[in-house]
């Protein structure tokens, strides 16, 4: 059973007690940022570098950051069960403002929230999922990990109404990440994945496939993918905190790896797992 305690600005209360004002920035205009952390039997998941990319997305939005990593590590920490694969998810609005302005208000406090949930297995894991290119719609900051996700959301929709995963999105011919996933490529033996830019999120699941890949000899890059070269590559993944190493199996209609997960992705997500229990 997941646990239904959840945080919200100093308190920990049943999840269905939990309440925010109709006046706060978040609700109003999707001011705010969040971010997703795994935790393996008890123990989150590469908690520093969250805690550098939640730091990294409030400055973006001028936000101060309400807490310390030492205080954020022992709020979350308290959501946890001692047990099983869960995710915390957090999220710092700018508050509770007197009026509707656009402009920032003066002297709030920010309104933080975060709530545990089970990681439920992804079901195209193993087997492999379909995905289909569609054009980057979204704003200039994709670096920031904002509330603000109706684009990316209108994006992944599209493609689940055409039977597909995930929508890889192209933005002048050449691939930024999937609308909830940065996106891996193996093409002439290279493992190949998109440089941190403005344009992308810096995942920190990517991160570790990179330092992984490093660490074995596995050849990788990271340099920009156009769509014609991706639609060459003996293998694509996509990847997420939640979902980890996902295999593309089809892309635009055209079958992947033989329709099956590839033998870099067999050997990768390998790796990936026997990394994820030595540090939890």
């Amino acid at each position: 059973m997941e646990n239904k305690t959840v945080y919200l600005n100093g308190q920990y209360l049943p999840l269905n007690e939990a309440k925010i004002s109709v006046m706060d920035r978040g609700f109003l205009f999707g001011d705010g940022i969040y971010e997703v952390i795994p935790a393996y039997r008890g123990k989150l998941f590469r908690f520093q570098e969250h805690m550098e990319r939640l730091e990294n997305s409030l400055n973006n939005i001028r936000l101060i950051n309400p807490y310390s990593r030492e205080q954020w590590l022992e709020i979350l920490t308290a959501l946890l069960s001692s047990s099983g694969d869960q995710y915390i998810y957090l999220q710092v609005t700018r508050g509770v403002a007197p009026k509707r302005d656009h402009a920032f208000p003066e002297k709030t406090e920010p309104t933080v929230f975060a709530m545990c949930s089970n990681i439920v297995p992804f079901e195209g894991r193993d087997s492999g999922v379909k995905a289909m290119s569609l054009d980057d719609s979204r704003w200039e900051l994709c670096h920031v990990k904002a509330t603000t996700l109706l684009a990316n959301i209108l994006l992944r929709q599209q493609a689940v109404e055409q039977g597909c995963a995930e929508a890889v999105l192209v933005k002048e011919g050449y691939v930024t990440e999937g609308a909830a996933s940065n996106i891996f490529a193996v093409i002439d033996g290279v493992l190949i994945t998109p440089p941190k830019s403005s344009e992308i999120l810096p995942g920190i699941t990517r991160d570790v496939i990179l330092e992984i890949a490093k660490e074995n000899h596995i050849p990788y890059s990271e340099e920009v993918i156009s769509l014609e070269a991706l639609k060459t590559a003996s293998e694509i993944w996509l990847t997420s905190s939640t979902r980890e190493i996902i295999p593309v199996v089809e892309f635009d209609d055209q079958k992947v790896s033989g329709g099956k997960p590839g033998p870099v992705w067999q050997n990768m997500n390998r790796l990936f797992q026997a990394y994820k229990q030595s540090q939890s």
